[in-house]
């Protein structure tokens, strides 16, 4: 064993690690671990901790063999099915939800972690299917084998990364090889249903979301009828990314009119951390927050351009995209784009789970850049 892991090594060229990914994702954990240490200064040195440990997974995931751990590809996904199962059996419920599995020095939140097995699942399942991608049959089996994981993340209930998790599944069938025939099929379905689906979920007598989630719904439309209600976090947190205007008001500032210091949000180093580096950071630290987690994504996408098989580009690309959808999703909620719905800022808010998760997704990266095509 230890000299195939010695030969494994040898494979590999040091030229080839792409440091460059590696110096972007630390710049922006170690801005993460100052907006949270801001946010909440109580929960700074975990994420220090979080950030230390995710940076060793990152590196030792890199140095391990992409196509030897999608040959797991099965163990991996009843592995995620059962921590899912786990946590709606023996959860910690906060706030009415069950996302936590206790380990007792720490917090275990499967979800995250579920991202990353759905894309290593779907990048080895893809890639043996390939000829058969766009077969009905196909589709129908993959559409199958992703719903345990959304039905169970659902029931937690976790509709954020409900929603993430399925655009994050539709990414991948799509660079898959999905036909832009199929595609369109279905955004012709999906698009109408959509619209049907927000009229219904209104309604004062309706049965298909909790309470608490239509009335976010309900808040994100009518915002001044619910300013004192449930609107009242991203109106604030609108407010809190305006008044940092260019510059913001500094990390660890005790100015009166802050909306943090105010408690006018809750969770703010998580959910809302984006309203924190608006309102500290101003403008410029909006940008460079953002800039980095598209030159991120970008880093991605151009390592698995060169990677040498599908299973290694699906990897890349599925990395890159639940970055992008879960940045989006984050700041969107921050910004009132979209409806209040709890999901991390990657890198970013505070949460061990969520920040080991992207590391190793990272590491993955890593390693597909690791042995590029010889051929390209």
């Amino acid at each position: 064993m230890k000299q195939k892991i010695i030969n494994v090594l040898k494979r590999y060229r040091l030229r080839d690690y792409k440091f460059s990914l590696v110096v972007l994702v630390t710049v922006l954990s170690i801005l993460g671990i100052l907006v949270v240490g801001s946010a909440q200064e109580s929960v700074q040195n975990k994420q220090i901790f979080g950030v230390v440990t995710g940076i060793i997974v990152m590196v030792i995931i890199s140095l391990i063999d992409y196509q030897w751990v999608l040959n797991l590809y099965w163990p991996i996904y009843f592995v995620n099915i059962l921590l899912l199962v786990a946590v709606l059996i023996g959860g910690v419920e906060v706030n009415g939800a069950k996302r936590w599995l206790d380990l007792g020095f720490t917090r275990f939140q499967p979800s995250d972690l579920t991202k990353i097995f759905t894309i290593l699942f779907y990048a080895k399942f893809l890639m043996e299917h390939e000829q058969t991608i766009n077969k009905m049959k196909k589709i129908v089996i993959s559409v199958i084998l992703m719903l345990p994981s959304l039905v169970l993340i659902y029931k937690q209930p976790n509709l954020s990364n409900t929603i993430c998790l399925a655009a994050l599944f539709c990414l991948i069938m799509y660079l898959g090889g999905l036909s832009y025939k199929f595609i369109g099929t279905v955004l012709a379905i999906i698009i109408p249903v959509s619209f049907i689906f927000l009229s219904i979920v209104v309604q004062p007598d309706q049965k298909i979301l909790k309470t608490y989630q239509q009335k976010r719904i309900l808040a994100w439309l009518e915002p001044e009828k619910y300013a004192t209600d449930d609107a009242y976090q991203q109106l604030n947190s609108v407010m809190a990314i305006g008044s940092g205007q260019l510059t913001g008001k500094g990390l660890n500032n005790n100015t009166t009119t802050s909306v943090k210091n105010g408690n006018f949000i809750s969770e703010p180093q998580t959910d809302f951390i984006f309203a924190i580096i608006g309102e500290e950071l101003g403008f410029v630290g909006c940008c460079i927050v953002i800039i980095l987690l598209l030159l991120i994504v970008i880093e991605c996408i151009l390592i698995g351009l060169k990677a040498k098989d599908t299973g290694g580009r699906l990897i890349c690309s599925g990395v890159a995209a639940l970055i992008g959808i879960q940045s989006f999703i984050n700041i969107s909620v921050a910004t009132m784009i979209f409806p209040n719905t709890g999901i991390s800022l990657p890198f970013v808010s505070y949460g061990l789970t969520s920040v080991v998760s992207f590391f190793m997704g990272i590491g993955f990266v890593l390693n597909v850049g690791l042995q590029p095509n010889k051929y390209q």
